[in-house]
């Protein structure tokens, strides 16, 4: 039987191909039986182009149709024709014309969905992840995983343009210490020998900088043990960068040309650059994180000054304490109700909040609720030093500093959310710069990298880098956009002296980090430049351009917040034989 090729597709076809006779191939859309008249809409994941059965097709040609059901996978022979005018769809690409089928021929039907292909699936998203190879044929889906492959091709050509070269790492690597569990993966031929599946390139890309390529790319892949969220998944996909010869400048230069570029080609938007700078105190100062929302205001300011005396006993005792209290001043929600308010407080709770305090400025200017008997004879000062007016709703987290900020910070995230100050069509970019470059470690009683290892010291801190860890600050920097890290990345260590105080201080030994990172070690004792880098994460780019909120709308094959792959049923059990080649034996252990 003569094979029904494909010559047309689902979305190209217009009235200037009145009269040409076209093969179409695709599945059934939509079945609809007028009469004597069959239409199938015919759909690709270019369109849906209308096909019809007319009143006089032959009988065996009819049979075939009325024998159709959704996603049947057919191919249809026939002529194209204009529609009458009064027929013409103007909400279809293909709208004005149809295909008058003169054979179709099932090329495999389709059994009783789990749910309806349409524009977008409501089924539920464990159904979805199950079956899907359903979910990629709405069209919702087919537009997030073309948006994802137009980001890869124009990243290539960009980079490409600019003296890059895509390198490629290996996937099978030692086991070092980045921040996350290690994703293990026993050797067969070196047994009791365990390689790691990369947390993402760090140390293969620095290595490619002394090895004298000073511009790398690649779209790597990366696998962190670590619980699954919206903007997390086990295994995900960075578009890593590193240079030689440059200073965070430069970085910035090349990332937001790359954003820029990126956003018009692939979506038709304009991105103003250079990108807004804010120290890493002044964003969790003023907006209570370090990948601030940026879309809109709504800072959050300092009480201290005005909470010191006021006789409330919370307020006080935290300054006393050396902590601070923070304010927040959410316009137009002085009619929040107590319910809305413990929903705000629960937020703050959230983040180590030990409360949320809050009262009201009345139409009359005077404060009201809460704890306003504090501070109602001070109502004129309190509002003029927040810039409140009648209607607006106070709020208040006293704290340590960190924490008051991070609490605080979560109750102004959900409020820009519930009062739709987030405009879907702005993208908010922003540099995130000198973050500490320590963190103390509670639990541990150590002192760790706050990002890794390997990022080099502000060299005004040099000299002090033992002394006082805590005020050290690197020389790294963050990408943010719309209340999302997108990137992060730094100026690396090149001097080995250096990067063995990093490793003092972290309390890693000389062996120790031999043991670790030798190879890394050795190779900077053969000429390293100077080289720094970043890694934009390609899920999050990407969810954020087709304006989701989870990375999982734009991975093809994305697992459960379980890490679980419905659809294949992964992680599952191995057999016994595999176990043995590897010399590995399963231990339950006990619950409790």
């Amino acid at each position: 039987m003569e094979q029904l090729k494909r010559t047309a597709t689902c979305g190209e076809l217009s009235a200037a191909r009145a009269g040409d006779a076209v093969v179409l191939n695709g599945w059934v859309h939509r079945f609809r039986d007028h009469g004597g008249v069959k239409f199938v809409g015919l759909r690709d994941r270019y369109g849906i182009t209308q096909v019809v059965v007319d009143e006089d097709a032959d009988r065996s040609l009819k049979a075939t149709a009325e024998g159709l059901k959704n996603e049947y996978c057919i191919a249809v022979r026939g002529t194209v024709r204009s529609r009458p005018l009064d027929m013409v769809n103007r909400e279809m690409a293909t709208g004005e014309i149809e295909v008058a089928a003169a054979e179709i021929r099932v090329l495999s039907s389709c059994e009783t969905l789990p749910f309806m292909i349409d524009e977008r699936s409501e089924a539920r998203d464990e159904l979805r992840m199950k079956y899907r190879y359903l979910d990629l044929r709405s069209f919702s889906m087919q537009r997030k995983i073309k948006l994802r492959h137009d980001v890869c091709y124009y990243t290539r050509q960009y980079l490409h343009e600019r003296g890059f070269y895509e390198i490629e790492t290996p996937t099978l690597i030692k086991s070092t210490p980045e921040g996350a569990r290690d994703f293990l993966v026993p050797s067969r031929l070196q047994r009791g020998r365990f390689y790691a599946l990369p947390q993402s390139p760090q140390l293969f890309k620095q290595i490619i900088m002394v090895s004298g390529f000073d511009k790398y790319f690649q779209l790597a892949h990366c696998y962190r043990d670590e619980d699954a969220r919206g903007d997390r998944q086990l295994e995900h996909t960075q578009i890593d960068m590193e240079m030689s010869f440059v200073a965070k400048e430069d970085v910035f230069e090349v990332v937001e040309g790359l954003m820029a570029a990126l956003f018009q080609r692939a979506l038709g938007v304009g991105i103003e650059t250079p990108f807004r700078r804010l120290s890493y105190d002044e964003a969790m100062n003023s907006y209570g994180s370090d990948k601030p929302e940026l879309r809109f205001e709504m800072p959050l300011q300092d009480f201290g000054a005005l909470a010191a005396g006021s006789g409330f006993g919370v307020f006080e005792s935290v300054l006393t304490d050396g902590g601070t209290v923070k304010a927040l001043v959410a316009g137009g929600c002085g009619d929040y109700s107590r319910k809305q308010i413990g929903q705000l407080e629960e937020a703050a709770r959230t983040y180590g909040a030990a409360g949320l305090a809050w009262m009201k400025v009345s139409q009359s200017g005077g404060l009201e609720g809460g704890i306003s008997k504090f501070f109602a004879e001070r109502a004129a000062e309190v509002t003029g030093a927040l810039g409140a007016v009648p209607g607006d709703l106070l709020l208040f987290v006293a704290d340590q500093w960190k924490t008051a900020c991070t609490a605080l910070g979560a109750v102004r995230t959900r409020l820009g959310r519930e009062l739709g100050l987030c405009d879907p069509s702005q993208f908010s970019f922003a540099w995130i710069v000198d973050f500490p470059l320590f963190e103390w470690n509670e639990d541990a009683s150590r002192w760790e990298a706050a990002h890794h290892m390997f990022t080099m010291p502000q060299e005004r801190f040099l000299a002090t880098l033992e002394n006082d860890p805590g005020a050290v600050k690197g020389d790294l920097y963050d990408l943010v956009c719309n209340g999302f890290e997108l990137a992060s990345g730094s100026i690396r260590i090149h001097d080995p002296a250096l990067q063995q105080r990093i490793f003092n201080v972290v309390g890693f030994s000389e062996e120790e980090a031999r043991r670790r990172f030798g190879f890394l070690l050795e190779a900077f004792q053969y000429g390293a430049p100077p080289h720094g880098g970043i890694a934009p994460g390609l899920d999050r780019l990407v969810m954020i351009m087709a304006g989701e909120s989870s990375i999982r709308e734009v991975i093809a094959f994305p697992k459960n917040t379980a890490g679980v792959s419905l659809m294949d049923d992964s992680p599952s059990q191995v057999d016994q034989s595999q176990l043995d080649e590897l010399g590995l034996q399963i231990v339950e252990r006990e619950s409790g």
